[in-house]
């Protein structure tokens, strides 16, 4: 196994990033469907049965198989004073050898935007990247009208690599993303993620 502990929980100051688990489905669907306009402009079009059970048990399956393969660490965002899920982080396509690289993706519930969570939460994922994962490098893309996460990225220690034409279908069409990337020893500037 890629990890040294099997169920990887990575705590901070307000949130425990942990995978995800059946008994979050009605929390998720709440948190996606109450922030589904909020969402809307910057995710791919979902399938029509997101929602259900079945969807959500394959998510979970995804999740764990991915842990145990080495290839993502999809983590929920959990808030440690009341237990209530706001969003997930994802260390997704894991790549070994040489690159020593990972992409991180995220998204947080319309009611906790802007509160800090996801800064807490992408700091604690890229440390836990390197240190527990030892990868070399985090890599991030979002759309250049994404000021929010453009500054989330800015601020976490990302730093701005280029662009990408037509890199990902959001809300229906191939659209253009701007890249960044941390990097665990960056000659850069900043990039302590913790």
């Amino acid at each position: 196994m890629f990890l040294r502990k099997p169920t990887p929980v990575v705590p901070t100051a307000r949130l425990s990033l942990r995978p995800p688990k059946m008994a979050d489905h009605l929390h998720w669907v709440r948190l996606r469907q109450s922030s589904a306009v909020f969402l809307e402009a910057w995710e791919p079009v979902r399938s029509d049965d997101q929602f259900s059970r079945r969807a959500f048990r394959n998510r979970v399956y995804w999740a764990t198989r991915s842990i145990e393969q080495g290839r993502a660490v999809p983590f929920f965002l959990e808030r440690r004073s009341d237990g209530a899920l706001l969003g997930a982080i994802t260390l997704d396509n894991i790549r070994r050898g040489p690159a020593q690289a990972a992409t991180v993706g995220y998204w947080i519930g319309a009611a906790h935007a802007r509160e800090g969570f996801m800064s807490e939460a992408l700091r604690a994922v890229v440390h836990f990247a390197f240190t527990e994962l030892d990868l070399s490098r985090v890599e991030a893309a979002c759309l250049p009208e994404n000021k929010p996460s453009r500054g989330l990225l800015e601020g976490s220690g990302f730093k701005y690599e280029g662009v990408a034409q037509s890199y990902l279908q959001i809300a229906g069409r191939w659209r253009t993303h701007v890249l960044y990337a941390n990097l665990r020893n960056d000659r850069r500037g900043r990039t302590d993620a913790v």
